[in-house]
């Protein structure tokens, strides 16, 4: 089986020959490429090329993602500008002017402002949401499906769900808290907006050639604790999940934070899988917890990123890695738990894909 049968065999709950390796290394190959800093057997190869030299697939994201198109309203009127190394938004509406500023480093970009800060800004957030177009662009999708061959099965991720969309891109994790306090009413009405206007993306992406979805929400339940979640996010996973099983799409999310707390909520989700679940000593559960918790469900990841540091021995990656494969496979898609850092040794990288070849069937 070739990396892209493999994939859909295994979210389908299908006979396989292996499990899949995705050690997603977009953000380790691209800053050490800005930042010259490639070891010498990678300074003249693509990214698809270094994929293909550690023996591993890809998480198709980067190749898919931007096939989802949106625009706003012609009564929004969105500008952008660089000063330094911050880049600002402004979308004039008729309700007001929102602003949002975004610094930029070779290694992440940090919000220092978010367009509601307060509440006078939210009719002008929900009039943004409800103008918006969605669209998928099959052209880019051929041409992304083309270039990425039988390396992976096509997969998209899509905006945050409603909880996950205010603490991360709307209002920041105290805004909103405080927020709720406040003025619970005020904030619920806001969240129906994201979600009766996303409906509208579902149903584009539903459409969609591709097969594989990805709520990218980065659920950490420090941030989003039980009750919240139980009240905001669990039904619309539910509701989400089962749309696009009807759609005949697979679906899994992003949960990369510490998870304990949110766990057990799991297979209640209806997903098929889960992403980027990280095990102690880096995250905060363990191996077999994540196993209790997800059942039959697809694990996505599952290494902790800290074992592919240069400090960290091959004799402990292994021991980790081996018990991963052998919790979980063959409901797994191996991979780091959550990406290799910009300094870690490749080679390790390159030593998870050998040991797979030993599971081979």
């Amino acid at each position: 089986m070739n990396f892209r049968e493999r994939t859909m065999a295994i979210f389908a709950h299908q006979p396989v020959d292996n499990v899949v390796y995705q050690p997603r290394i977009e953000h380790w190959y691209g800053v050490n490429q800005r930042e010259g800093t490639l070891p010498e057997r990678y300074k003249n190869m693509t990214l698809l090329d270094v994929y293909d030299d550690l023996g591993c697939s890809i998480r198709s994201y980067p190749w898919f993602n931007g096939c989802l198109k949106c625009a706003d309203a012609p009564s929004v009127k969105a500008e952008g500008e660089w000063q330094g190394d911050v880049y600002s938004t402004r979308w004039v509406t008729p309700a007001s002017t929102l602003e949002q500023r975004n610094r930029h480093t070779s290694l992440a970009s940090h919000t220092d402002k978010y367009p509601v800060e307060k509440p006078e800004d939210i009719p002008a957030m929900e009039y943004i949401l409800r103008g918006r177009t969605w669209w998928f662009d099959n052209e880019a999708f051929e041409k992304g499906n083309a270039e990425i061959g039988d390396r992976a099965a096509p997969m998209i991720f899509i905006p945050r769900i409603n909880m996950q969309r205010l603490f991360i891109e709307i209002m920041g994790v105290e805004n909103t808290l405080y927020a709720l306090a406040d003025d619970r009413p005020m904030v619920e009405k806001l969240i129906r907006t994201i979600d009766e206007t996303d409906q509208q993306m579902l149903q584009v992406v539903a459409e969609s050639p591709v097969p594989i979805i990805n709520f990218g929400d980065n659920v950490d339940h420090h941030f989003l604790p039980p009750n919240l979640f139980e009240r905001y996010v669990l039904p619309e996973y539910q509701r989400r999940a089962e749309f696009f099983r009807k759609a005949g799409k697979f679906t899994h999310a992003h949960w990369d934070g510490n998870i304990k707390l949110l766990l057990p909520y799991a297979r209640q989700t209806g997903l098929d899988g889960i992403e980027a679940l990280t095990p102690i000593p880096q995250g905060d559960v363990t191996v077999e917890e994540m196993k209790d918790a997800l059942g039959d469900m697809v694990l996505l990841d599952g290494i902790p990123m800290t074992w592919f540091l240069p400090h960290e021995t091959n004799e402990d990656l292994e021991r980790v890695t081996r018990q991963v494969i052998e919790t979980f496979s063959p409901n797994l898609v191996l991979g780091v738990s959550d990406e290799p850092s910009p300094v870690c040794d490749i080679e390790k990288v390159r030593l998870v894909a050998e040991i797979l070849k030993e599971y081979e069937k």
